[in-house]
This record gives structure tokens, sequence and C-alpha cells, in this order.
């Protein structure tokens, strides 16, 4: 009488679940606050008021290499090359120079708040290309001319003297911006998800 015997090998399996998309601020990212109304007086100090192309062009410039360097500092932990601070640098030249001229260097409040849109779409895109993917790209685009709109409004709100004609949105803006902006980052820039 033979007796077969059955191993039944039990296996727990792994469940896999989909990664959830956390909007948890990542607050290291408020750090950048400090580098809009920094590098936005040094852009005011060389390029003087934006009230021409030229001046929007070489404010933005320089403006832009500063925020730049700021997020690139914390974004290369992530695999963001250097790349991204003369992309950030152009952007906001080329987008400086064609949102000021849109509204006329105008400085009342829904004037910027375009002027914004525009100039953050500027670095949107060109910080979007480094992204790896056209999706990732336009979701960045849309969200970084969102944000320097609000940061515009915010400013001009907040009573702070618009009428000098700044590169780029004081500390009110820049806090609320970069708050928002720590909620999203992790969709568009995971860690380690750009090569250098």
């Amino acid at each position: 009488m033979s007796h077969t015997t059955t191993t039944t090998s039990v296996h727990s399996p792994v469940q896999q679940h989909p990664a959830r998309r956390s909007f948890r601020p990542w607050w290291r990212w408020l750090l950048i606050a400090l580098a809009f109304p920094v590098a936005g007086e040094i852009g005011h100090l060389v390029a003087g008021r934006v009230e021409s192309v030229s001046a929007a062009v070489l404010g933005g410039v320089v403006t832009g290499a500063g925020i730049g360097t700021a997020q690139w500092a914390l974004l290369r932990r992530r695999g963001v090359s250097a790349r991204w601070i003369p992309a950030t640098a152009a952007g906001l030249g080329v987008g400086l120079a064609v949102g000021a001229a849109l509204v006329s260097y105008r400085t009342d409040i829904s004037s910027l708040a375009v002027m914004g849109a525009v100039s953050g779409l500027g670095v949107g895109v060109a910080q979007g290309a480094l992204l790896g993917n056209t999706k990732r790209m336009l979701g960045w685009s849309a969200i970084t001319a969102a944000l320097w709109a609000i940061g515009w409004s915010i400013t001009t709100a907040g009573g702070i003297s618009v009428d000098q004609q700044f590169v780029v949105f004081g500390a009110y803006g820049a806090i609320s911006s970069t708050f928002l902006q720590s909620m999203i980052i992790g969709s568009f820039i995971p860690a380690k998800a750009v090569q250098s």
C-alpha cells in the first residue's frame, strides 16, 4: 500500500498596490520661496524696470538663473540635470518678454496675472522639456503657468509696490506658489525619475 504525499507550497502573494498620488507637501521645496525675492532683486538691479523687451529678457535671464539654481540644488537628488538652470533662465527671459509686452507693461492685478501666466508658461515649457515625456511636460507647463499667475496676484493683492515693474513676484506670492507646487511636484518629478 503506497501513500502519495502531496506537498502544497503556500506562497503568500505580494500584493502590489498601484502608486497613489500623494498631495503631501515636500517641505524642503518651500526653501525655494527664498530664491524668488533674492533672484528678483538681483535681476531688478541688473536690468532695471521691466518696461522694454530688452529689460525683460535680461532681467528674466538673470532672475531665472537664480531661481533655477535654487530649484536644481534640491531636484538634483531626484536625478534632474544641471540643464535645469539654463532652461529656467531662458524660459523666464522669453516668457517675461512676451508676457510683459502682451499687457503693455501695465501693473494692475489682472495684467500681472496674465504676465505671470505667460512667464510661468515659458518657464514651465523650458523645464518640462527635461522631464522625459510629453505628458509630464504639458502638465508641468500648465501648472507652472497657473502658479505664476497666482504668485503675481497674491503679491499685488498684498500691497507690494508692483508699479516698480519687478521681474518676478515677491515673498507673498513665492510662499503661496511654492507651497502649492510642493504638493504636486512628486507626480512630475519623482525621485530618480529623470536621467541626468
